[in-house]
């Protein structure tokens, strides 16, 4: 019970108590709005309104506060540009005192001229109407339960059993994530980058950094191949294209310097990460110790050569258009997507497409907005862009035809646009990267016993729908369609192959066959 007494104790002390639990004797004179937001925000637990230091849109050189809502599934329409001193005359509420104070626990001094970037302005001013007709003990209640909901985690087995419950609702998982997992989860996230260091010297190969830099600029020429040979771009618009998609800064594996036996750098990151025997105390610390990182970013210089918004630890890639750079980490570049000794075929096939995914990021709906900067500008003709929205409206409608028979619901092409234009030109990229490869490298790729009736592009193919293989209850799948801004799995293979006329005559699929589609919808 350590951990609760400890949250408890903290509650009680710093947060203002919790009326649920201390009924009559809970003094509703003593409630602080403006305080408690700035006392849980210091704890890096954000409930109404996210304040967050970011690159900024308009001069990706220098960081900006950004304000939100904290309903991150949400799109947001409406951005306005301020500042700080005229943040009041923009959302009708006065948030730059919060601001001013928030920033300055992490000493840092806001000034009036400092820029902020606002989404949805009249949603957040209807919030807070919302929140001013609200009682003292019911916004007390709220508040904290909403802390305690993100502690829940980090507390004894009856309490997260709680929590299980509402998870089973939304996941349809019946049993809570191994402890050690989840434990081990928590330690990559709070001390990442000693984590990182520990698994790449154990477990990431140098050589491999070596052959998916070769891969991805491979794809990223086939990219500049595909621009110069589309038709319904104009040539203005594909020489600024052109000039993006070579500017594209490509980070594999991890930061360069945790390469060194050097651990300066290391150290004075984490200098302040003092722990003790105290678990909870420990987890307390830590989130005081983010939110105070986060925000003393705001005037720092930005590092063309920092990692951020994704660990070396993590399965995944991402495209960060504010910089115009795509990140892969160690855990990608590894099988099934990726083995330095594996053919070709199977590489292309694999982390290929995400290569080609993550690039085509910068000229989706989204991506044709920033510029080779990563800075928010029209750069395209008016011709293209209306180009561009024709093309795009043939992915929409196809993706809106797929209906997942697991639990009877279409997919939503209009949410799923972005992503679906990457997937259809990454499956291009990657294989017409890998036929160039092929025929430099001619008889270079062995066949696979068992596997020997399959071509070599055949075996590309096949790879590619192989990373998609999954399964997931039909709660976690509804969840996925109301939410997820990527097709569901199937969706992301039927899709790009139905569209591929090289998938065609790969394996021979007359047009209008099966899964091959008349009328193919490209952007590129």
């Amino acid at each position: 019970m350590e951990g609760v007494n400890v949250i408890m104790s903290m509650v009680n002390k710093e947060l203002g108590g919790w009326p649920v639990l201390q009924g009559s004797a809970w003094d509703e004179s003593t409630f602080d709005f403006d305080r408690l937001m700035l006392k849980l925000s210091q704890y890096n637990n954000y409930i109404f309104y996210i304040v967050k230091t970011d690159v900024d849109e308009k001069n990706s050189s220098v960081r900006s506060i950004h304000y939100l809502i904290t309903q991150g599934q949400l799109d947001f329409p409406e951005v306005v540009r301020t500042t700080v001193g005229n943040l009041s005359n923009t959302i009708s509420f006065d948030s730059s005192n919060y601001i001013r104070r928030l920033y300055l626990l992490a000493n840092v001094s806001v000034i009036d001229t400092d820029i902020v970037i606002v989404y949805a302005p009249k949603l957040l001013h209807g919030i807070s109407s919302i929140i001013r007709r609200q009682s003292p003990r019911t916004m007390q209640n709220y508040m904290i339960w909403q802390f305690m909901i993100n502690q829940v985690g980090h507390m004894p087995k009856r309490f997260r059993n709680i929590i299980q419950q509402f998870t089973h609702v939304f996941d349809g998982t019946s049993t809570e994530e191994s402890r050690t997992i989840t434990c081990a989860n928590y330690v990559n996230t709070i001390v990442s980058l000693p984590v990182s260091k520990l698994y790449i010297d154990e477990h990431f190969h140098k050589d491999a950094r070596k052959e998916t830099t070769e891969m991805i600029n491979n794809i990223r020429n086939t990219f500049i191949t595909m621009v110069n040979q589309s038709t319904w771009m104009d040539s203005k618009s594909k020489i600024i294209v052109i000039e993006k998609t070579r500017a594209i800064t490509a980070k594999l594996g991890y930061p360069d310097y945790l390469e060194s036996d050097d651990m300066t750098k290391l150290d004075k990151h984490y200098a302040e990460y003092n722990f003790n025997l105290s678990y909870m105390l420990n987890v307390l610390s830590a989130m005081q110790l983010q939110s105070k990182a986060s925000l003393q970013m705001l005037h720092y210089p930005i590092d063309s050569k920092e990692w951020s918004d994704i660990l070396p630890t993590r399965v995944n890639a991402i495209h960060r258009l504010l910089r115009n750079e795509i990140l892969f980490p160690a855990a990608i570049l590894q099988t099934p997507l990726f083995d330095k000794d594996a053919p070709k075929y199977l590489n292309y096939g694999g982390i290929g497409f995400f290569m080609g995914h993550e690039i085509a990021h910068g000229f989706g709906d989204e991506g044709k907005e920033y510029d080779l900067n990563g800075n928010k500008v029209s750069w395209w003709t008016k011709a293209t862009v209306n180009a561009f929205d024709r093309r795009k409206k043939c992915i929409i409608e196809q993706y809106d035809d797929y209906t997942l028979t697991q639990v009877n619901r279409s997919v939503n092409g209009e949410q799923t646009l972005d992503e679906n234009i990457a997937d259809n030109a990454a499956l291009r990229q990657a294989f017409f990267a890998y036929q160039q490869w092929a025929k430099t490298h001619k008889n270079v790729d062995k066949k696979l016993p068992g596997l020997t009736k399959y071509s070599t592009e055949q075996m590309f193919f096949l790879n590619f729908g192989h990373i998609w293989c999954t399964k997931m209850t039909d709660e976690s799948v509804l969840s996925d369609l109301v939410l997820d801004k990527h097709s569901p799995a199937q969706f992301r293979i039927r899709g790009p192959t139905s569209n591929f006329v090289e998938f065609d005559r790969v394996f021979g699929c007359k047009v209008g066959q099966g899964n091959s589609r008349v009328k193919k919808c490209n952007v590129w």
